[in-house]
């Protein structure tokens, strides 16, 4: 969470800046497109029910360390169909069998998975969850993919919205990954081998063979240089500001053994999880419930305003003042409002009703999860 200090502070840091462009900026330009991705298997062999979404689960009961790579989650490699994407801890916990192995599941189950597996903060694990299924997934069935587009997620919700799983760019993944190359180069979701190298480059420079703050703010830095150089459609704003950064802190939070204190992330460990998709031998989760803490470290080592390369010209970055950032956590609340009611134009019957839900599910969690507190806003009425 962005503590109200880290705010004040990227305050001042935001109003000396001098980059302080006055044009119109395109909103998230790239969010509706669509992956080609798809599986033709049917997840179930009678069709598919709209599903009454039941609320997202509470803390569970023990949220101490404890071992998570154990008989009851054997590794699994994978099978023909199943989807995987550019998130490796949910990657990882539909291959331990946390989540359906075939990566398909509702947003309660993930919601539960990623707190049995890494010990997510409830509040944390409900948004971020809601985040993804509200602008990536089937929200009639109640099922969310973890990879690209698949009918086992049920019919295609009417256009222009789409259900198209965690490999939609621009929302849960975009620009900038650290293991995963931009979309402009066509492939978004598959480790990226050559990027790992970079990873594993910083690591031994800045951390002494180890992933840790310092290098994670090194390596989000480059990251960024990286793909304003390359990318002409690079974009770097509102959702993709705030998971951008959260991705970069998400490896020592989750990644290191519960067991050690220094939070430092060893490259066998980290491959294990990037590209294997497997916890390591004798794996344990946090010793308590964990968020985004450590992101307002890595963000000032190089602090950065949201944006993006503008004209389809790379090195031609430009501030964008309407995005949100971590001064303007209740711009992201309505920058995701905005872009629900852009694919759900004029939802009715039961989609319109589990719209309603969702976006509830989502504002319940909202100010332990950006650390403010936004005014809710309800688009298409209250139930």
């Amino acid at each position: 969470m962005i503590s109200r200090a880290f705010v004040v502070l990227t305050t001042l840091l935001f109003s000396i800046s001098a980059l302080s462009p006055s044009f119109a900026f395109p909103n998230d330009p790239e969010l509706l497109k669509r992956q080609e991705v798809e599986d033709t298997s049917s997840r179930t062999s009678g069709g598919f029910g709209a599903v009454n979404p039941p609320p997202p689960p509470g803390p569970p009961r023990f949220t101490g360390l404890k071992l998570v790579h154990d008989r009851a989650h054997p590794w699994r490699p994978l099978r023909n169909g199943d989807e995987r994407g550019p998130c490796p801890g949910m990657n990882t916990l539909a291959s331990h069998g946390y989540i359906s192995r075939d990566g398909v599941a509702s947003p309660s189950q993930m919601v539960t998975a990623v707190q049995e597996g890494f010990n997510m903060e409830n509040k944390f694990a409900i948004f971020v969850t809601y985040l993804a299924h509200l602008m990536n997934g089937n929200l009639v069935t109640d099922l969310l993919s973890i990879g690209g587009k698949t009918r086992k997620t049920g019919p295609d919700p009417p256009s222009p919205a789409h259900a198209g799983g965690f490999n939609v760019h621009g929302t849960f993944e975009g620009d900038a990954g650290m293991t995963r190359a931009d979309a402009v180069f066509g492939d978004n979701h598959s480790f990226n081998e050559t990027l790992f190298q970079k990873f594993v480059d910083f690591s031994n420079q800045y951390g002494d063979g180890y992933y840790n703050g310092t290098v994670a703010g090194e390596l989000r830095f480059q990251r960024l240089q990286d793909s304003i150089a390359t990318n002409p459609q690079f974009s770097f704003k509102n959702v993709r500001y705030f998971t951008g950064y959260g991705e970069s802190v998400f490896p020592i939070n989750f990644f290191v053994d519960g067991r050690r204190t220094d939070r430092r992330l060893d490259m066998a460990a980290a491959r294990s999880f990037f590209k294997d998709m497997r916890f390591p031998p004798d794996f344990h989760r946090s010793p308590k419930p964990t968020s985004n803490e450590g992101i307002a470290e890595i963000f000032l080592l190089h602090p950065f305003l949201p944006g993006g390369n503008v004209d389809g010209k790379v090195n031609n970055f430009m501030v964008d003042p309407t995005s949100a950032d971590f001064t303007k956590p209740c711009v992201l609340y309505a920058d995701i409002v905005n872009t629900v009611q852009g694919l759900y134009p004029n939802p009715t019957g039961v989609l319109r009703r589990n719209l309603i839900k969702n976006l509830g599910f989502l504002y319940s969690s909202l100010s332990s999860a950006i650390g403010a507190q936004c005014d809710e806003v309800f688009p298409y009425g209250r139930l």
